[in-house]
């Protein structure tokens, strides 16, 4: 889940909200996908995510969310990041936002003070908009009060209608709004907090005598002016905070909003992003003072990122903690650990249980696995290190392969202290390199190597004359040695 917005609970003294009602029903069909639309991702975290967040950060003393299309899906997900919320099921008999809250107001019971209503497709919400919204509703002592924005654009989108007093009169859904209805700009964002009782008693009168054959929430505003009650309209500066996301063009839209947010965020703290265009970072991710991120970079999960490091260009980082005045090029890497001063890259791949320490190095073209690399150790270039220890200082030469695996199980090699291995040899495991040891070149190591020995295993080394002048006859090798004997032999 997104990380919750800070505590924008009432200030001292003040009544907690009495719920939060998420409406979470739709099916989402413009989507096309057998997937809950509220369980899309955007900045790393399922859009129903942001919506949760922002409504506990209220501090109400209930939340309901109400589910209906491919609800397994989402209770399956609340039950696992938000299990304080309370789900109610809205029901295939009827439709409309209306019917929707009626369906958690079922679930609430007896609901004393507000009643906030939002969705789950809107991430951008804030809980800092929704606790304005709830101060401007009890500043006014409204019996609702609609969240509105100014939308040059407004098609599709629901009109507010003021009176003369500058108060709500209606709403008007925009397939049932007059020409002159729809020239209004400003729209209906479908979030509200409402006085309890003033929600059931307008629930109960009405109708779906519309359009759409729907119950409209928008229907209790004019049962609250009929009563000759107060609706007021909070105003939002900011429309991106209303706006929903209904398809997967909204929902890459969405995205790259957040997600700039989110740059600009971490910009203002200190950190530098040489391009933010091909720069993401997900809502959860945290960076450091001075960090310095290159281009075509993505920070996801619960990646962070200590001062001074810097990270790309072409890079993935997923669930990784890098530490101070690191440098990590053209990797990926998940559930991995960089430790400060170290150095990756480039065309490093640490997949999970990678510890590197401080100021090692994993180098060009080279993959780990389980593998815990020690301060100073290096494994620069073209190697495989898996279920592998290697210690403080060792050095692990090119195209060295830790082999884990026999087939059946997996075993961990150690490479002691300060030791080396020269290029292009494989450690059978499971086998202990000494401290202080050196592996020649070139060999397969089955057996351990004890401290400041050697360990050899190759076939000795034999060259049989004439071999290609009658093996490979005719060919340009054969030439070349047949001029070369001839040279040696006029010298």
């Amino acid at each position: 889940m997104a990380q919750p917005d800070v505590d924008v609970s009432q200030q001292s003294g003040e009544q907690p909200v009495g719920a939060v009602v998420i409406l979470a029903a739709g099916e989402g069909t413009r989507m096309k996908s057998t997937r809950s639309k509220l369980l899309h991702e955007l900045g790393g975290h399922p859009m129903l995510s942001y919506a949760v967040d922002a409504a506990t950060a209220l501090q109400p003393e209930r939340i309901v969310v109400v589910v209906g299309y491919l609800r397994e899906q989402v209770e399956a997900h609340l039950a696992e990041v938000a299990p304080h919320v309370t789900i109610a099921v809205q029901g295939n008999d009827a439709y409309g936002t209306g019917y929707a809250v009626k369906c958690a107001l079922d679930v609430l019971g007896d609901v004393r003070g507000e009643i906030v209503v939002t969705y789950g497709d809107v991430p951008l919400l804030t809980s800092e908009t929704l606790a304005g919204l709830v101060a401007d509703h009890r500043a006014r002592g409204s019996a609702a009060t609609v969240l509105t924005a100014d939308v040059p654009e407004p098609t599709g989108y629901g009109r507010v209608i003021r009176d003369d007093a500058d108060l709500v009169s209606r709403i008007v859904e925009h397939k049932d709004a007059s020409p002159d209805e729809r020239a209004v700009t400003e729209i209906n964002s479908g979030i509200y907090v409402f006085d309890a009782a003033v929600l059931s008693r307008g629930l109960a009168e009405i109708t779906t005598e519309n359009a759409s054959g729907e119950l409209y929430l928008t229907d209790v505003v004019t049962v609250a002016r009929r009563q000759g009650l107060a609706v007021a309209a909070h105003v939002t500066d900011d429309r991106w905070q209303t706006e929903g996301i209904n398809d997967r063009i909204q929902l890459a839209r969405m995205n790259g909003e957040l997600n700039r947010r989110i740059l600009d965020r971490w910009m203002r703290a200190g950190v530098t992003v040489i391009d933010p265009a091909t720069t993401w970072v997900h809502a959860s991710v945290d960076l450091g003072q001075d960090v310095t991120l290159l281009p075509n970079t993505s920070l996801e999960g619960a990646t962070s990122v200590a001062a001074g490091a810097v990270i790309g260009p072409d890079t993935t980082l997923v669930d990784v903690e890098v530490g101070e005045g690191a440098t990590v090029t053209r990797t990926h890497g998940s559930l991995a650990v960089i430790g400060a001063g170290a150095s990756v890259g480039p065309f490093a791949y640490l997949r999970p249980g990678t510890q590197l320490g401080e100021n090692g190095k994993i180098g060009t073209f080279v993959e780990t696995k389980n593998a815990q690399i020690g301060p100073g150790a290096k494994v620069p270039h073209l190697s495989y290190a898996g279920d592998a220890v290697i210690e403080e200082g060792a050095n692990i030469g090119a195209g060295v392969i830790f082999a884990n695996y026999d087939g059946v199980t997996k075993s961990t090699s150690t490479v002691g202290r300060a030791s080396f291995v020269g290029s292009n040899s494989v450690l059978a495991a499971p086998v202990r390199i000494a401290d202080g040891a050196y592996v020649a070149a070139g060999s397969a190591i089955t057996t351990d190597v004890g401290v400041g020995e050697l360990g050899v295993s190759r076939a000795r080394q034999r060259n049989i004359p004439g071999w290609v002048l009658r093996k490979r006859a005719g060919t340009k090798t054969a030439r070349a040695a047949e001029q070369a004997a001839g040279q040696e032999e006029s010298s």
